[in-house]
């Protein structure tokens, strides 16, 4: 989770100077060897211990295939991965694969490896890729990389169960229990009774910790807002679908009226920001993968044993559940791009995915849709089953989703990058714009994006 804020050529200008500061991290291991060695960096995982099953993993390979495996591990903190990627790219040097965020794989199509032989394989083996990931992975006619485990998450309700209860008198527990099946008054769980909801805990002090900036979490939410109502700004040709959309007026009618009930503060939060509001016990709920919940597990034991996931809620037009994965990339300069494809394809195995979602407390989302089933989401706690919910699973009847879809991914990444979606809503809300006036602003935008200014 890190802010995407940025342009590419700000990147590739200031990357370069910072590229030794930034591939932060000490090798893993070295295992003894004669057929090469591969050198991989790695977002540095938000959960305690997260880090811990590549690591076992790289050393396994390492040791059955005789390669010297070196791992580096790199925050987004201060856009660190981010500039790495950049710098790499440009100088044409460092690591033979590296973790990439969403919208890379088509931001360096042209300098990865395509890794269509490894998907077909794992595709034969475990059926269908979440189409999310499949949207963003597959760029100019190829697979640029494989869809990772590690750091790929979903942003479902973290609710603070008890306080939902004694405040708006809603048992998410009974609504969504860990079971394969939803409870008694899930029908109910729609965007109007989460707007009763928040008006009802923002009144006793412990308001939805939503954030509304331009960051990823902001972004991703109110995307899935968006798609709930059925609220589109382009069409799949990119032509912008603003004037006459009921549901786009709609969709801003609600979440304009929702911000009143946030923290006054929502428009400057980044992605820490949720996850602090619930740790401190400040908010009844957040939407985000479980690191909150984890990190409340070591410093805040009393707020995790109260922490519940739940789907999202749904609107007029369905259920959707906002998705993010990585993608781990081959340099298609890289000198040792067969090992590496290898390496890939060992750790997406079914029960080293899932080794990857077990050590990272259930965060870690696998890429294929099979997977969905591991024990770790039914037992971990406290309390025992807390994010059983946090896939997708059949009952929530529900859609894997990234803003601004269903743009061609090119227009869809500047749209996301630049947070048209948010910012029109501040420019409501904040800025005191008429709707046509912000929907004017935005179809102006698109327009000069799709014109390349």
């Amino acid at each position: 989770m890190s802010k995407h804020g940025i342009t590419r050529r700000h990147v590739l200008r200031n990357g370069a100077g910072v590229l030794a500061a930034t591939a932060v991290g000490a090798p893993m291991v070295h295992a003894q060897g004669t057929a090469g060695s591969l050198r991989f960096a790695f977002w540095d995982h938000w959960v305690p211990g997260g880090n811990d099953a590549l690591k076992q993993l790289a050393q396994r390979f390492g040791e059955q295939n005789r390669i010297n495996m070196t791992l580096d591990f790199i925050n987004t903190t201060g856009n660190q991965l981010q500039l790495t990627i950049a710098a790499q790219a440009q100088s044409r040097s460092g690591h033979d694969g590296i973790s990439l965020l969403p919208w890379d794989p088509g931001t360096y199509a042209d300098q990865l490896e395509p890794c269509d032989d490894v998907m077909q394989r794992l595709s034969a083996k475990f059926g269908p890729v979440n189409p999310v990931a499949e949207f963003l992975t597959k760029r100019n006619g190829a697979w640029r990389g494989v869809p990772a485990t590690s750091g790929t998450q979903a942003k479902p309700a973290c609710v603070r169960f008890d306080l939902l209860k004694q405040h708006a008198g809603l048992d998410i527990r009974e609504m969504w229990p860990a079971a394969n099946r939803a409870g008694p008054g899930a029908d109910r769980w729609t965007w109007d009774t989460f707007l009763t909801a928040a008006e009802a805990c923002h009144k006793a002090g412990v308001p939805f910790g939503l954030p509304m900036g331009q960051f990823t979490d902001a972004v991703d939410w109110v995307g899935a807002v968006f798609l709930g109502y059925g609220a589109r700004v382009t069409d799949e040709r990119g032509n912008p679908t603003i004037r006459n959309n009921a549901e786009l007026r709609q969709a801003i009618d609600y979440l304009v009226r929702l911000s009143r009930f946030l923290p006054n503060d929502v428009w400057a939060w980044d992605d820490a920001s949720n996850n602090r509001a619930l740790i401190s016990g400040r908010s009844a709920l957040i939407f985000n993968p479980p690191s909150a919940w984890a990190v409340a597990k070591r410093d805040a034991p009393q707020v995790a044993e109260n922490c519940w996931t739940v789907p999202m809620p749904a609107g007029p037009k369905g259920r959707f559940l906002a998705y993010l994965p990585y993608v781990t990339g081959i340099w298609s300069f890289g000198r040792n791009k067969t090992a590496a494809k290898s390496f890939l394809e060992y750790i997406t195995q079914r029960e080293n995915a899932e080794l990857c979602s077990n050590m990272s407390q259930g965060y870690d989302i696998p890429p294929f849709l099979s997977m969905s089933d591991f024990k770790v989401w039914e037992t971990e706690g406290p309390p025992v089953g807390s994010v059983y919910n946090y896939p997708l699973k059949p009952h929530h009847q529900a859609t894997y989703s990234i803003a601004f879809s269903p743009a061609p991914p090119e227009l869809a990444q500047q749209m996301y990058l630049q947070a048209l979606n948010t910012k029109l809503i501040a420019r409501i809300s904040q800025g005191g714009e008429t709707v046509d006036a912000a929907l004017g602003w935005l179809e102006r935008e698109i327009n000069n994006m799709r014109r390349g200014g």
